[in-house]
């Protein structure tokens, strides 16, 4: 069997903190020998923890976590760039690294001197860079302006002769860190074309990207890395998969937080001589009668005459558990705890979705559909069943409301409570329809990479 390509061996990276204790001159930085070893913990911050995995030769390997998780450190020790505090990094063959693109060129100079320096740069013969520099600019598609100084590009032909002279170094091991959107779509798939090519030939990939469908279609295996330390490494989709669960958890947490704050800022229910008498005639969005203008433009907040409180509000998945984060398409269910100190027997219970900018989706109640209030009395339970969530990705409040006939409000929460929908699809708009397509004789598609 032989040696993998890539090999991280207990490996961790620790950076000093800036902002603290400072080496007033170079002498006594070096007097004090390992600048790093001797500082308090508070004034250091690793980056890897201990971290282990190894990438077979011929392997296309993904590593996927948030921002500041260690990816781009990880691919920076393996590129030699950096070294670890400790443990080993061990690499076979020659490498090509996709990490800071034409971080070697000289704006004064034109691209083609450019070309010839960076590629010596990468271990490439002057020779070697003549044969392959047509190529080189054809695929960065700068032909017209390769004898241009560098200092006359845009950002996005300077990343892509970057890109370009990287790419045709012929590495046995590519390291690639986020760097696909150096150009346009078009650019975007010569570059995957690229890769795929390389893929086919045996060669090596690390690939840093925030793209999980990238990964699952195109790496072999995956790693998992979360504050400096690996969760999960193995299969692709099963990776992705507990990552992107991990993450959904994550920002049940931070929704969780955000809305609980907005409702102690909102404080209990006002009695109705303390609210404006405006704002009980209106009815507002959940009675949807006549969403008024007005209301559309209220701040989020809670009024009411009180006799019937809603005491929560809990978003939950199809076999009732608890979340905030749902797919487009899954089932949802809204349920409101509801008490009525006296029996009532005028009542309305109300739903309005919102975007987080505050449009309208979507607004009814019982009496819209026809629900004849007869009593209400004690502790109760009000659930809205949604069997398909078809919204698109994004973030969305909700107004709930108890009310009476004629609008008045016992209690009202508006855009109190939030939830998030995600989606591997990235449509735009709000509303999902369920679809499919339909296409005649000659027309074609690629299949999925």
């Amino acid at each position: 069997m032989s040696s993998p390509a890539i090999t991280l061996t207990n490996v961790s990276k620790t950076y000093r903190r800036y902002g603290g204790r400072q080496f007033s001159t170079l002498k006594s930085a070096l007097l004090s020998g390992d600048l790093v070893r001797h500082l308090r913990p508070e004034e250091t911050f690793q980056a890897l923890k201990h971290v282990s995995f190894s990438v077979p030769k011929g392997c296309t390997y993904g590593v996927v976590g948030r921002n500041g998780s260690g990816k781009s450190t990880a691919l920076k020790l393996v590129a030699g760039i950096t070294k670890p505090t400790e443990g080993k990094v061990a690499v076979e063959g020659r490498i090509s690294a996709l990490i800071e693109l034409g971080a070697g060129f000289h704006p004064e100079i034109s691209g083609r001197e450019n070309v010839f320096i960076n590629g010596i740069m990468l271990g490439l013969s002057k020779k070697e860079i003549h044969k392959r520099f047509d190529e080189i600019v054809e695929f960065a598609e700068l032909t017209e302006f390769i004898d241009a100084p560098v200092k006359t590009y845009s950002s996005g032909m300077y990343m892509r002769l970057g890109f370009a002279v990287a790419i045709h170094v012929d590495p046995d091991v590519l390291l690639v860190d986020e760097v696909l959107a150096v150009g346009d779509e078009g650019f975007t798939h010569k570059c995957l074309d690229k890769f795929g090519e390389f893929k086919r030939r045996g060669k090596t990939i690390l690939l840093v990207t925030h793209s999980l469908g990238l990964v699952e279609r195109f790496c072999d295996e995956a790693v998992w890395l979360d504050a400096g330390e690996k969760k999960a490494e193995g299969d692709p989709t099963r990776v992705v998969g507990t990552y992107v669960t991990d993450v959904a958890r994550q920002e049940e947490r931070f929704l969780k937080a955000a809305d609980e704050k907005a409702r102690l800022e909102a404080g209990g229910l006002e009695g109705s001589e303390g609210v404006p008498s405006e704002a009980l005639a209106k009815p507002g969005p959940v009675d949807a009668t006549a969403v008024s203008t007005d209301m559309n433009r209220a701040g989020e907040g809670r009024w009411g005459s009180g006799g019937v409180e809603i005491t929560s509000v809990a978003f939950e998945t199809a076999d009732g558990q608890p979340t905030q984060v749902f797919h487009t398409g899954e089932p949802m269910r809204v349920t409101l705890g509801i008490r009525a100190a006296a029996p009532v027997r005028d009542f309305v219970f109300g739903i309005g979705i919102f975007t987080a900018d505050g449009v309208s989706v979507y607004g009814t109640n019982t009496d819209l559909e026809e629900f004849e209030a007869d009593r209400l009395e004690g502790d109760v339970n009000v659930t809205m069943v949604i069997d398909s969530l078809d919204l698109v990705e994004g973030t969305y409040k909700l107004d709930v409301a108890v009310h009476k006939r004629d609008g008045a409000p016992y209690d009202y929460h508006r855009l109190l409570h939030t939830f998030r929908v995600k989606s591997r699809i990235k449509d735009v708009g709000i509303y999902r329809p369920k679809h499919s397509w339909e296409f005649s004789a000659g027309v074609k598609f690629k299949p999925l990479k």
